[in-house]
């Protein structure tokens, strides 16, 4: 595999003078092309932070991100928003749909803003839509559909340009465990059939035992890492609460 993301001493700090907080220490990481990343953390210590300096949507006080070859730190907001269109995925807790775009609609939008062709925008929504179960719902609207169709229609909306990364931040959190497990399934099954790069946020040990790898983070710095290699998912997920007990404060104040 080779390297699709770099972060190099990644400091983040809110306020000025006296009344400063540290959201992020220092932090150097890499994701590999290919990979299912997972970021965890008790709340408070930086990873929702960390998600939004890697993804465009926040700069850091200082330090370096390079996202397939391209340092995206000091790039200006009309270059960076180029960017994030077309080489960036994101799924979102909340979905962020239109609620006047049909799901056929709200899946096609970020294709239709690139000026894709219309036939070549109609072929890859229903390639996607197939895939993902979404074919029966196309023609109806957000308010029409469950909450795992709303978060199948945003993985969709997020694959559709085929990003370099898809950042997914608590992808699972408003969905009933049978919606989850269902998502992450497929999340899963984009990373291994369509070699999507996946970066995910989340307080939730079972949806990070569908990871490659764990990056645990505490007081803004890299904690541990945990690599599942060909541990069994039960095993794995074992390991993982392992480490958010180390972490301290009791696992049950971060899953």
């Amino acid at each position: 595999m080779s390297e699709l993301l770099k972060a190099e001493r990644l400091r983040k700090v809110y306020g000025r003078g006296g009344n400063t907080y540290t959201a992020i220490q220092s932090i150097d990481m890499t994701i590999e092309k290919g990979e299912f990343v997972g970021i965890m953390g008790p709340s408070g210590s930086g990873k929702t932070t960390l998600l939004n300096i890697l993804s465009t949507i926040d700069k850091p006080t200082s330090g370096r991100v390079t996202i397939n070859g391209t340092e995206i730190v000091h790039m200006n907001e009309q270059d960076l928003a180029t960017f994030r269109r077309k080489r960036l995925g994101f799924i979102f807790q909340d979905y962020n749909l239109l609620d006047t775009l049909s799901i056929e609609e709200n899946i096609a939008l970020p294709l239709a803003l690139a000026k894709v062709n219309p036939a070549e925008i109609v072929k890859r929504v229903h390639h996607i839509a197939k895939k993902l179960g979404l074919e029966e719902i196309l023609n109806k609207f957000p308010y029409e559909v469950s909450g795992g169709q709303k978060q199948r229609t945003a993985a969709a909306r997020a694959i559709i340009v085929r990003p370099d990364l898809i950042f997914a931040d608590e992808p699972t959190g408003a969905l009933d465990s049978k919606s989850a497990t269902a998502l992450l399934q497929m999340m899963s099954q984009l990373n291994e059939e369509e070699e999507a790069t996946i970066m995910m946020v989340t307080h939730d040990a079972f949806s990070a035992s569908y990871c490659h790898r764990i990056l645990f983070i505490k007081d803004g710095e890299l904690f541990t890492a945990l690599n599942r290699g060909r541990l069994a998912r039960k095993d794995y997920f074992q390991k993982i609460l392992d480490v958010l007990s180390a972490l301290g404060g009791g696992v049950s104040d971060i899953i």
